[in-house]
This record gives structure tokens, C-alpha cells and sequence, in this order.
């Protein structure tokens, strides 16, 4: 029998007691990795419940509840699985919120929330979980973003802390990788019992405006469950994938693509002195021609 690619590895998923967390945490058990199931709070039991199933099918995992908006919270979480199996390998960011305002009508408190959780709640953890990893060289941390990152309507906030989340996971891919630690992140779209009816709506209106296929329309409006987002995380945190580091990849149902690399697709070059407003203004177009 082939031993399963995360045997005696062990995983922390945050914002798991349900949804994608929850595929991923059960993705994870499944191909071997003992799992602590990470809910920001008691209410639903969801993250027990997620325990428990892994629990049920002959795995490890305990549930542990901290917001991991909070610094000294995020270190008694990783700790915790460190304290429960003797180490830490695996750490997936899932936990996010989002929220829908436009620029005028957002409130400091509508701001700090979204990026506090996918942003900062993203930081606390790596930074705990990491000096586990590069003490025994071997790591993988697997940070959520969202296709919002390249842009999102209604949502600033939430296109602010994805785009950051991309832009932490590249940097941290090259402090840890000497280390043996891999970093890299997922854009996930699923069917959720948290999912809301503005994505629709905003899909709706994208291809009214022709700017996506039929193709990507109805995909859109009928997306895959959250089981099909659990397999890459577990690639992407076996053995199998040490290679990889620093990427962003795009998962929804058996539809799995990776984003490319931020390149300067246009330059124009005064040798001698800089530019002018009017130069510029004679040149500037002919990027986007």
C-alpha cells in the first residue's frame, strides 16, 4: 500500500470549522497529516465538529479556538499544535471575511475588519508558526488570497488585504526558502453555506458587459462545492511540491490554474535628462495601444 504524502506531518488551518477550511482541514487528514481545526469562536461547534469527523475516519485533530487577529492569541494557536503533536509542518491561512461598500461609503471599523483578518490574521500566524518550521527545516505555509487581488467592485477593502496577501506570500517565499519552507497561496471560488448573492450579481454584470465568456458566466453563477479546493492545498503541502514556492494558484472544483508573474510589459527610456509632462503625454499613450 502507498503510504499516504502527509503521514506524521502536522497541519493548522485556520477559519475551518465550515466551507473551504473545513475541505481543506478534511483534505489534509485525509492523505495522512494530523489537523488542528482553527475557529475564531465557540459558536456553531463547527470547528469541533470538523475535529470530530477527522476523529471518526481514523485521524488526528483537535479543535482549538483563537481570533487570529490577535497577535498573542495566533502564538497560543500554533503552540497549541506544537503542545497537542510535537510539531508543526503545515499552515493554512483560510480565515477571511468580506464585506461590500464603495470607497465613499466605508467606515474605518468596515476597513480594519477585512484586513485584520486576511491580512494581519495572515502575518500573526506565519510569524509564529514559522520558527517552528525553520528550526527543523521543513515547512509549507499555504496563505488564502482571492482573484480580487487583481481588482474587486464594491470591496476595496477586501481588494486591499488579497493583493497584500500576495505580496506577503512572494516575500516570505524568499526569506523561508533557504530554509527548506515553501510559501505559497490559493485563489479559491466555491459554493459555500457563506457564500452571498453579490458575487452573483457582480459576475451577472460582467458578462452583460462582455467582458468573460459564457464559458467563465456560467461557471460563475454555478460554482463547484468547496471539496474540490482541498486536494491542491495537499499537494501543495506534500513533499511532491517542494519545488513550488512563491506562486499563486487559482482553485474552483477540477478547474486548477496558476497566475503569472507581475512583468513590465511596457518601457520607454529617455538616455539623456527625464521626461517631460508633454513628452509623457505623447508617450504614455502608446502603452496602451
Amino acid at each position: 500500500m502507498t503510504e499516504k504524502p502527509l503521514k506524521d506531518r502536522v497541519a493548522l488551518v485556520t477559519g475551518a470549522g465550515r466551507g473551504i477550511g473545513k475541505a481543506i482541514a478534511l483534505s489534509l487528514a485525509a492523505e495522512g497529516s494530523k489537523v488542528v481545526v482553527n475557529a475564531r469562536n465557540l459558536e456553531g461547534g463547527h470547528a469541533e465538529a470538523t475535529a470530530q469527523e477527522i476523529r471518526e475516519a481514523g485521524g488526528g485533530a483537535i479543535a482549538h479556538y483563537a481570533d487570529v487577529t490577535d497577535f498573542e492569541q495566533a502564538r497560543r494557536l500554533t503552540q497549541a499544535a506544537v503542545d497537542a503533536f510535537g510539531r508543526l509542518d503545515i499552515l493554512v491561512n483560510n480565515a477571511g471575511v468580506t464585506g461590500w461598500k464603495m470607497p465613499w461609503e466605508m467606515s474605518e471599523e468596515d476597513w480594519d475588519k477585512v484586513v485584520s483578518v486576511s491580512l494581519k490574521g495572515t502575518f500573526n500566524c506565519t510569524r509564529h508558526a514559522c520558527g517552528f518550521m525553520k528550526e527543523q527545516s521543513w515547512g509549507r505555509i499555504i496563505n488564502c488570497t482571492s482573484e480580487s487581488w487583481i481588482s474587486r467592485a464594491a470591496a476595496c477593502h477586501y481588494a486591499a488585504a488579497k493583493a497584500g496577501v500576495v505580496g506577503f506570500t512572494r516575500a516570505v517565499a524568499i526569506d523561508l526558502g533557504p530554509y527548506g519552507v515553501t510559501c505559497n497561496a490559493y485563489a479559491p471560488y466555491a459554493k459555500t453555506d457563506i457564500s452571498g448573492p453579490r458575487t452573483i450579481d457582480l459576475i451577472e454584470t460582467k458578462y452583460k458587459l462582455g467582458k468573460i465568456s459564457r464559458e467563465d458566466y456560467e461557471w460563475g453563477i454555478n460554482p463547484p462545492g468547496p471539496e474540490g479546493i482541498g486536494p491542491l492545498i495537499a499537494y501543495l503541502a506534500s513533499d511532491q511540491a517542494s519545488y513550488i514556492n512563491g506562486k499563486v494558484f487559482y482553485a474552483s472544483g477540477g478547474k486548477i490554474a496558476l497566475f503569472s508573474e507581475p512583468v513590465k510589459v511596457r518601457t520607454i527610456l529617455k538616455k539623456q535628462g527625464i521626461w517631460s509632462v508633454q513628452e509623457l503625454a505623447e508617450q504614455i499613450p502608446l502603452f496602451f495601444k
